[in-house]
């Protein structure tokens, strides 16, 4: 769970934690404590900006759905970013290309490339949900190295070492949370959706809604 204020590109505050806690009763409290901190009232905000997956449904869920409640009650702009574009910001100043990785069970990972183009770092193959072992074959043909990051990516670093080898590269420990503040930054550059409309991008329906599906096609 993340939360920051930013004023322009200055980051003022800024709380992680990565505790396996119940985010449903924890955020709102976290950000009402942040603002206090930092002296400002909700409705000075300018912009409500969220990771709207892909990810855990449940936390994708509660993060859209309080930005939503949020952007909505104090009338702000509220813009959806990527959660993998997010947390490929950690290696943004790597030179290769660069992998966010989020496990989806089942050896399936929620996923992206991220590189540098004209000098402006940015997607190059879109978010997919995709078996790591397809995956890893198609970064195989890029000759390139190829850094991972997220916090998943211990689950699946032997099979990543043994089919790139040399090619793989690790972020530290520090570099697979997600910074929130990296969040905020991006949200700068996009343009604000309409609340109502707004939903989140889980690549993939959650397992109860894909088995009641199944159900009614029987």
């Amino acid at each position: 769970m993340g939360i920051a204020v930013t004023d322009g590109e200055k980051v003022i505050g800024e709380y992680i934690t990565n505790l396996k806690k119940n985010h449903s009763i924890r955020v709102m409290p976290a950000i009402h404590d942040l603002l206090s901190e930092l002296n400002i009232s909700p409705q000075s905000l300018d912009r409500i900006v969220v990771a709207r997956g892909p990810g855990s449904y449940t936390g994708v869920r509660i993060g859209v759905t309080i930005a939503k409640t949020l952007a909505w009650t104090l009338k702000k702009e509220l813009v959806g970013v990527s959660s993998l574009e997010v947390l490929a910001q950690n290696g943004k100043h790597f030179e290769g290309l660069v992998v966010p990785l989020f496990d989806a069970r089942r050896t399936q990972v929620y996923t992206g490339l991220y590189g540098k183009r004209n000098g402006v770092f940015q997607s190059i193959e879109p978010d997919q949900l995709i078996l790591i072992e397809d995956w890893l074959e198609q970064l195989k043909e890029r000759n390139l190295p190829i850094s991972f990051f997220g916090n998943d990516v211990a689950l699946h670093r032997p099979v990543i070492q043994e089919m790139l080898g040399e090619a793989a590269l690790f972020g530290s420990m520090a570099d697979h949370n997600p910074r929130p503040s990296e969040l905020a930054i991006l949200g700068l550059g996009k343009k604000p959706e309409e609340v109502h409309t707004f939903v989140p991008s889980y690549l993939q329906l959650a397992e109860a809604e894909a088995k009641w599906l199944a159900s009614k096609e029987k």
